[in-house]
């Protein structure tokens, strides 16, 4: 029979697999769940980080007016708010060069030399040129050139800023101390003189550096009990704003 149906074939030959056989010991593990993982959210990427810079002090404007119109009613305010402070730097320049051309047209020469006897004090003074400016007051800054000797003793100046070179005396009218060289006399004659005007005063000793005299230092005295003998003049007088 068998070499009548020959030899079987090929996959009938083979014994079909077995099962693996489990044991009772031995039980299946449940299979994990395999949990989808998440894709990564594509995040945009962060542009490279700028180096940190200092911030830049804005310079502050010499005009906080013109800016702060310019920021909060336009361009038009703030140039209008130039426009009429230069207006006002013009008509100060105008007022000023009119003051001092009518001061120059003013200022006159007296010739010959009026002498001035003051019963009280008891000096005198000779007018040289008549101021055409204004006139000292208690307060204001007065600029004055001097001259000034004792007329017993040295014939050298004690105090002179006339001259090329030399600086005038600066004083505010009514302050005390003086200004080296500067005495009650000279200030008493000051308040009734004009800016432009020069005058040689005669100082007696109870209105100058008294019975003791004075020393100035670098050599400079003025002897006691001295009668002085100034000339005066006015360069300018600043009046302080009301």
């Amino acid at each position: 029979m068998a070499s009548i149906l020959g030899s079987p074939p090929a996959f009938l030959a083979r014994p079909p697999p077995t099962k693996p056989q489990l044991s009772c010991s031995q039980t299946p593990r449940p299979q994990q769940p395999i949990r989808p993982q998440p894709e990564p959210s594509a995040q945009p990427s962060s542009p490279p980080k700028k180096p940190q810079q200092r911030p830049k002090v804005a310079a502050e404007s010499t005009d906080w007016i013109a800016s702060s119109l310019t920021r909060r009613f336009g361009l038009g305010a703030g140039l209008a708010w130039v426009g009429f402070l230069a207006v006002g730097v013009v008509s100060e320049q105008i007022k000023t060069r009119l003051e001092v051309s009518r001061e120059r047209a003013n200022t006159k020469s007296v010739l010959p030399p009026l002498p001035h006897f003051l019963r009280s004090p008891h000096m005198w003074y000779t007018e040289l040129r008549v101021g055409g400016g204004a006139s000292p007051r208690p307060g204001d800054l007065v600029v004055i050139d001097l001259q000034g000797r004792a007329e017993e003793g040295s014939s050298d100046a004690f105090v002179d800023t006339f001259g090329e070179g030399k600086r005038p005396l600066a004083l505010v009218m009514g302050s005390r101390p003086y200004t080296k060289g500067m005495c009650e006399g000279v200030e008493y004659v000051l308040r009734s003189m004009k800016a432009g005007g020069k005058r040689r005063v005669v100082v007696p000793p109870a209105l100058g550096f008294g019975d003791d005299g004075a020393d100035l230092g670098a050599g400079l005295r003025i002897p006691a009990s001295a009668t002085l003998e100034y000339i005066v003049q006015v360069d300018k007088v600043s009046i302080p704003p009301s």
